[in-house]
């Protein structure tokens, strides 16, 4: 039987009227790995931070498994800026990092007190290596310069950082929010993999379909203000939900029919009311219970008209920009058709976001000229949007663009019919914006973007933040949308569903027009790599064959070095295990403890020095 790591009981939170979920029960076991799936404002991120300790509950009890090792990586993480890399990853007080600064605080204190415990578990914690593996993880990461300040890091850095942060204390249970958030392309698939092979328990909410799809094997859903288990991947889950909707409308017409029945015999004869059976009342309140249940089963309408758009929409010819060294656009020219539908795909730092500025004309290219069609009415989402005033009410931000918003087709709706359309309803459109989820101000700023008609829209990373429900109903909206389309997306599954054609921009300048989604591309790059294997392969053999035979040989003092450092690595291996024996042997008194406890890491540096002098030289026959 799997042991238990987490247990969550009879939860209930609220912010005031608003009732997220109540007294809602699951747990994760050992080797589960949980999807956390509800709408926007169903209080999926609220959950995390209560079960991180983060944010307190109305009612309920969580319990861990004694000594679990728990890892929390936050949708929006936060460090002071004056951090270095490497000083973010000992900032968060995890364990490990706890004893660490225990064991720092010890030695600086007179007769150093309780050494010899602090030594013991430092060693069972391998709290000795907790460096070196944060600078191992980062570098995986593409983060090399561990002495940048953590003001200077982009989005997507500053989220690398936090992931290994998260990662390198090897959590027994791991909790991420949005962890595909701001990471390129090439990030997500490496942490899809990185928690394929891993074998860590995990509770997760992400939007990106094929990463939950991939990595997840049970999804939990929070709808209606109670929580529901999946055991099966998210495409399972999809086919159950609506099986367990069915079910469930079924019982309420069952209950409606009975309950009618029901209410008459309630109503019969109230001076006998003693007389009547008790558990047959018993039983008519439950059936009302059932009765009055409501599906939520609304989404979110995009039922806005494009405004007409002519065939001529822009011409970019010879665009150059360089920022320094770093080259955005080098002689770049592209001329977009009539309801085009282009995804831009790249790593973070190669330019899509000042590229898509460029087309805008809020920056300026070093040269080159940018054509831009007449009847061309740009809808720009971008990443920096959410810039609401947040004490203003939901309805304000829509009236102070427009009271009436036209559909086309003589069709108009007022601002609050026109929010009702994005599923914010009479209560919410009149309450104020910081009250809103983080999901819910991207819907309302999709709103904003959409209600003026827009014919050709840039997208710039849409996906975040948006719930799955909204997601599919924004990807039906672009299919069949009449203007054209520009989206900036990590999100391989939004970008197979939307658009025709890719520009990768591979960095430097170098851009390349791919005929196909995603998915087309991946698959065309993995042949190419495989092919480039089978071309380069006899090549390899013939470089190797000449290498071995051209090797050339120690010199006498090389030999000498080579049969010295056999003997001092076994010295220096003796000596650290002789060391490490003392130090656990409770034997030794504070001040042998003391000269130990230093010995040890110049002893495991000089090792490592040694080690790799006497590889190099094993090299050379």
């Amino acid at each position: 039987m799997a042991v238990s790591y987490l247990q969550v009981e009879n939860l209930t939170k609220s912010f005031g009227d608003l009732v997220l979920f109540q007294d809602i029960s699951f747990g994760i076991a050992e080797g589960q790995r949980v999807g956390l799936i509800a709408k926007n404002g169903a209080g999926k991120t609220t959950l995390l931070n209560i079960i991180a300790g983060k944010e307190g509950y109305d009612g309920g009890k969580i319990t861990f498994r004694r000594d679990l090792r728990v890892g929390y990586l936050p949708q929006d993480p936060e460090y002071p800026e004056e951090l270095t890399v490497l000083e973010a990853c000992f900032y968060h007080g995890n364990s490990i990092v706890e004893l660490i600064k225990e064991y720092e605080l010890c030695m600086e204190t007179e007769g150093n007190p309780g050494l010899e415990d602090i030594l013991a578990r430092m060693e069972h914690e391998k709290a000795w290596d907790y460096e070196r593996k944060a600078k191992q993880i980062l570098t995986q990461l593409k983060i090399c310069d561990f002495n940048q300040q953590i003001k200077h890091l982009s989005g997507g850095q500053l989220k690398r950082v936090a992931l290994a942060n998260t990662l390198i204390t090897e959590p027994d249970l791991l909790i991420l929010d949005e962890p595909t958030n701001h990471l390129d392309l090439d990030m997500i698939e490496w942490l899809e993999d990185y928690l394929q092979r891993s074998t860590l328990s995990l509770l997760m909410v992400t939007h990106d379909r094929y990463f939950l799809d991939r990595v997840c094997s049970e999804i939990l859903e929070i709808d209606n203000r109670q929580i529901y288990l999946y055991k099966g991947s998210y495409s399972y889950y999809l086919e159950k939900r609506e099986e367990r909707i069915a079910a469930t409308n079924t019982e309420i017409a069952r209950a409606n029919n009975l309950y009618r029945t029901e209410l008459e015999w309630m109503r019969r004869m109230p001076q006998a009311r003693g007389h009547k059976a008790r558990y047959r009342e018993e039983a008519f309140y439950d059936l009302e219970k059932v009765a009055k249940q409501r599906i939520d089963n609304s989404n979110v309408k995009l039922e806005v008209k494009a405004s007409y758009i002519g065939s001529k929409i822009f011409d970019a010819e010879h665009l150059y920009k360089s920022y320094g060294d770093l080259k955005i656009l080098d002689d770049f020219s592209y001329v977009f058709s009539r309801y085009e539908k282009m995804g831009i795909v790249g790593n973070n730092g190669t330019g899509k976001s000042t590229f898509i500025k460029i087309l805008l004309g809020e920056v300026k290219p070093d040269s080159g000229t940018v054509d831009i069609g007449e009847t061309v009415r740009f809808g720009y989402y971008s990443q920096e949007g959410l810039n609401f005033d947040e004490q203003m009410k939901v309805i304000d931000v829509v009236q102070d663009i427009a009271e009436v918003i036209e559909l086309g087709n003589g069709k108009q709706l007022t601002a609050s019919q026109f929010l009702q359309h994005f599923l914010f309803t009479p209560e919410t459109q009149h309450s104020y914006v910081y009250k809103l989820s983080g999901g819910e101000k991207r819907r309302l700023y999709l709103c904003t973007v959409l209600m003026r008609n827009p014919n050709f829209l840039i997208l710039d990373e849409p996906t975040n933040d948006l719930d799955i429900v909204t997601l599919n109903v924004l990807e039906e909206y672009l299919k069949g949308f009449k203007g054209c389309v520009i989206v900036v997306s990590h999100d391989r599954y939004f970008m197979d569903k939307v658009v025709d054609h890719l520009l990768v921009f591979n960095g430097q300048g170098d851009i390349r027009d791919f005929p196909g989604n995603y998915s087309d591309y991946r698959d065309w790059k993995a042949v190419r790599a495989e092919k480039e294997k089978e071309v380069e392969k006899p090549q390899e053999e013939k470089t190797s064959r000449v290498r071995l035979n051209e090797k050339r040989k120690m010199t006498f003092k090389e030999k000498q070095e080579f049969e010295r450092l056999e003997t001092e690595i076994a010295d220096l291996e003796d000596e650290k295990k002789q060391i490490e024996e003392g130090l656990c042997s409770g034997t030794l008194s504070v001040d042998e403890l003391t000269e130990k406890s230093k010995r040890l890491p110049l002893l495991n540096d000089e090792l490592d020095e040694k080690t790799m002098r006497w590889l190099e030289l094993s090299e050379i026959s």
